[in-house]
């Protein structure tokens, strides 16, 4: 069963995001902002991590530089699911090493979707 860090400040988001994945078979672990994904990847290893972008104590972005920094997640598939919608802000986004960039609201069939196509 693939393990999926899903990361939002927002905990009906979180419940959403969760709810949809347990459905869909994967193993969910939630955090509550970025700084909390950070703590919670240090103990374990993920398939996938799927964060939001504005976050307190740290952003999205920053996560993902961050966890793109530690060999363990060079490779994994880093999904940013937010509100924003720029290109500035999907630039930044690859250029901290996201996989893809989906915006809020989701469509859960979706989400699953493109899950499937980079989880490994």
């Amino acid at each position: 069963m693939h393990s999926i860090l899903a990361v939002d400040d927002s905990a009906s988001m979180r419940q959403m995001v969760a709810f949809t994945l347990k459905n869909a078979g994967f193993n969910v672990v939630e955090a509550v902002d970025g700084q909390d994904a950070w703590e919670k990847s240090g103990q374990r290893d993920f398939d996938l991590v799927l964060t939001d972008q504005n976050m307190p104590r740290m952003d999205g972005i920053s996560l993902t530089k961050k966890l793109r920094e530690n060999p363990k997640f060079k490779g994994t598939p880093i999904l940013i699911l937010t509100t924003e919608s720029s290109d500035a802000m999907k630039q930044a986004g690859r250029a901290a090493g996201a996989t893809g960039w989906l915006v809020k609201p989701f469509d859960p069939a979706k989400l699953i979707e493109v899950i499937g196509k980079v989880i490994r």
